[in-house]
């Protein structure tokens, strides 16, 4: 049996290792993964365990993102422009950090017939989750992205790493906080993308949506990263006005399919992997 397991702190009731089991039982590899609270100054030797033969893999989650990077061999180029790894592979006897996120959030839009190539896209929120969701909008084509937020600060410095990072030339805008700015970016978007915490079950903000109801239209696409609820207010306002709505649901499982095919060779069995986390959220039977 060999290891594999995702690093955070607190991890708290990580679905990661409900969707890898699901795989890795479908794919008959005898893996056990496990959830791995790891304080922050432990890091470093989480990631040294991973040189025993013992071990599959890891994946990576907030707080350390971008603090397991100094204690890697490499860092994929995308990883690196991002700034953060959430993948950690054993690649030609190093330890290779990689961001499925990326991949993960694009191959959910694709799934759920989004286009992304030459559209204008508004993204909400700003962090580390924001910047590989908007690096991966550059990546596939977007023509524009626009970011908003709850502070000017916050807002400018994400323009900024992504004009920095974005692997092609594009429009970048920086929406002003406030409704009437908010208002604006939104009737100029194709897709309008939630990167924020807001509607995550059990948090102060579950009901509520970073976008009133009344900005949506039916020309909209919208796209939320919280997976729990399925549902968000985000998305039920957006559905309600006519837009069609992306769950974030998938990101998670696309995510996690790219990093089990990176540590075994072998495509993962998204269908199974998605049934298991909605067995383990209570949606389904």
């Amino acid at each position: 049996m060999q290891r594999a397991g995702i690093i955070g702190y607190p991890l708290g009731h990580a679905l990661s290792p409900v969707i890898h089991t699901a795989a890795y039982e479908a794919m008959g590899l005898d893996v056990s993964y496990e959830a791995w609270s790891t304080p922050p100054e432990d890091v470093g030797a989480a990631v040294e365990r991973l040189r025993d033969d013992a071990y599959l893999g890891m994946n990576v989650t907030v707080p350390h993102k971008q603090a397991v990077m100094p204690f890697l061999d490499e860092v994929e180029e995308s990883a690196r422009k991002i700034g953060a790894v959430n993948t950690v592979a054993k690649q030609n006897g190093k330890l290779v950090g990689h961001n499925t996120d990326r991949g993960g959030y694009i191959r959910a839009l694709i799934e759920a017939g989004c286009p992304v190539k030459g559209r204008s896209v508004l993204v909400i929120g700003y962090g580390g989750a924001e910047r590989a969701v908007a690096y991966a909008l550059a990546e596939a084509g977007a023509t524009s992205i626009a970011i908003a937020g709850r502070r000017a600060e916050g807002i400018a410095e994400a323009t900024a790493h992504l004009r920095a990072t974005a692997p092609f030339p594009m429009s970048l805008e920086e929406v002003a906080p406030g409704e009437s700015a908010l208002k604006y970016a939104c009737e100029a978007a194709d897709l309008i993308v939630n990167c924020t915490s807001m509607g995550m079950l059990h948090s102060p903000a579950e009901h509520e949506s970073p976008v009133p109801g009344a900005m949506f239209n039916r020309g909209h696409w919208v796209s939320d990263i919280v997976y729990n609820p399925l549902e968000t207010e985000f998305l039920r306002l957006a559905r309600e006005a006519g837009a069609k709505p992306v769950a974030g649901l998938d990101m998670l499982v696309y995510q996690a399919a790219e990093a089990i095919e990176l540590w075994t060779g072998k495509s993962a069995p998204v269908d199974i992997m998605r049934n298991a986390a909605m067995r383990a959220l209570g949606m389904m039977e």
